[in-house]
């Protein structure tokens, strides 16, 4: 299965997590604050760009009015983030994408209307700083023609879940094995891997690990 629109409107997805007793939450107030903290670089009643890397171009579900393919730099797309649940257990934790300082990293950069910037973005922070495991970051987006101011998500280094310098091999295991009630993390990489060639965007060293999870399987 896969995140709903419904989990995050229903604030289900905190409420697994502290059943869980995996993690520490951020309350309602604390992920209003952060939201607001982030938009004071933003023009109040105007539409808002978010540049997605990971499960967010597969399974956006929020409402957008527009999306362009795109390109940021100073960061790269990695597993860096351990994950106790959703794509993993405590006993076998698993890893999902972040992303990490230096390169570069092509995606998708959804416009979210002028209207439903409230609400989309108040969905989208109950899903991706639900722990406080990312920092909402305004990063500068290259399409074909223009550069688009844009949030996105980065790694939080400081965060206990980071995952730091980890052997390939720890990788490929790990995405391997693990899944949780979200299911795998080996089809969290390939959802991943199909949502950006359907764009046109192959990522070489996501189509490697791919082929390196696939190998470890059989």
């Amino acid at each position: 299965m896969s995140l709903t629109r419904s989990d995050l409107e229903s604030r289900s997805l905190q409420q697994t997590i502290l059943q869980s007793g995996t993690g520490i939450i951020l309350s309602e107030a604390q992920l209003q604050e952060s939201l607001s903290q982030t938009l004071l670089q933003h023009q109040p009643n105007s539409d808002i760009w978010l540049f997605a890397y990971g499960s967010l171009i597969w399974n956006p579900v929020f409402k957008f009015a527009e999306h362009r393919i795109g390109k940021i730099y100073g960061w790269h797309r990695r597993f860096c983030l351990w994950v106790p649940q959703g794509r993993g257990t405590p006993e076998n934790r698993g890893l999902v994408l972040g992303l990490d300082s230096g390169g570069s990293c092509r995606g998708i950069a959804y416009r979210i209307a002028a209207a439903d910037v409230s609400s989309e973005l108040t969905l989208l922070w109950r899903r991706e700083m639900v722990v406080g495991s990312y920092i909402p970051r305004w990063v500068r987006v290259f399409d074909s023609t223009e550069q688009l101011p844009a949030i996105t998500f980065v790694i939080n280094r400081q965060h206990r879940a980071y995952a730091g310098k980890i052997s390939k091999e720890t990788m490929i295991n790990s995405i391997a094995t693990a899944s949780g009630e979200l299911g795998s993390c080996a089809d969290y990489l390939m959802q991943t891997v199909n949502g950006l060639m359907k764009v046109g965007i192959k990522d070489k060293q996501l189509l490697w690990l791919s082929k390196q999870v696939l190998a470890r399987q059989n």
